[in-house]
Parts: structure tokens; sequence; C-alpha cells
């Protein structure tokens, strides 16, 4: 009996929660902007929704969210069309309402306002059984600083690169 119990507590302390499966991510939001918060929402799918995003059929490139009439939506996200669908089947850029906290929804929306800032969603990925978003507030970049931020990347990288190096002799 007691051999049972150490086990469980094992598992126990392993467990941190549901596990998180990704289904997309929005790399070209992080060239693109500066990501200044990021919220985590769920989101209101339809069923034929849900197996396409379970199938891994997503892409949040174009996707930007915006507040309108206290609530948040996500809108231009493509969601494939379920395969098995039939008549049921979702359209794949619908616009879609995203679950927030009152308190969220209103820093979201006064943020938002501001000159140069915009919502983008960063990743789609499912938590248990619920799906799940990330949103950022985000303030778009110039040319320029695209360009700094792959120096500094290239440069990060080549000096990895050259500890390797000397590691290894």
């Amino acid at each position: 009996m007691s051999a049972k119990k150490g086990a469980a507590k094992k598992k126990a302390a392993t467990d941190s929660g549901p596990e998180k499966r990704l289904i997309a991510s929005n790399k070209r939001a992080y060239h693109d902007f500066f990501i200044d918060a990021t919220w985590e929402a769920g989101i209101v799918l339809t069923g034929t929704e849900v197996k396409s995003l379970r199938d891994r059929g997503a892409s949040l490139i174009d996707g930007y969210c915006f507040v309108e009439g206290g609530e948040v939506w996500m809108d231009s996200v493509h969601i494939a069309p379920y395969v098995m669908g039939t008549w049921t089947n979702h359209a794949t850029r619908r616009k879609r309402k995203l679950l927030l906290h009152k308190q969220e929804i209103v820093k979201l929306a006064s943020k938002s306002r501001e000159k140069g800032f915009t919502i983008v969603p960063l990743e789609l990925y499912f938590l248990g059984s619920n799906a799940k978003v990330v949103i950022g507030l985000a303030r778009g970049k110039k040319e320029w600083d695209k360009r700094q931020t792959l120096r500094e990347k290239q440069d990060l990288r080549e000096a990895q690169r050259a500890i390797r190096q000397r590691e290894l002799v």
C-alpha cells in the first residue's frame, strides 16, 4: 500500500496541470511589432472549427483583434475547413469572440485607442481540451528597427558559435 501512495505522490508532484499543445504561432508579429504586454484568452468556436484545429489547420499571419461593444473580437485568422465536415462547416476567416475578464477588456480598449498600438494574436493552442489564444498589445516597428533586431540576433548567434568553437578546441 505505501508503495502505491509514494507513486501517486510522485505523479502529483510532476503534473503541472493540463498539457499545452501548440496549434499555430505568429512569428511574423514578433518581426513586425514590439510586443508590450500579453494576455491569454479563450475563444468561442463552432464544432467543426475545433475539429479542424485538432488537425492543426490554422494560420495567424493576417489576424488582428479589436474591441467593440465591450467585447474583444479576433478577425482574419484562417481556420481551415474541416475535411469531414458537411454543410455545417464554418467560414474560414470569420470574426471570433475572445473571452477575457472585464478589467482586461477595459485595459486593452484604452491602450489600443492610443496612437501606434494594435492587438495581434501571437499563439493558438489547446490547454487540456480548451482552445486558447495569446494576444499581445503591439507597437509597429519601423524598417530600421527590424534591421536592428535581425542584426542583434545574428550577432548573438555568431557569439554563441564562437563560444562553442572554443569549447571544442
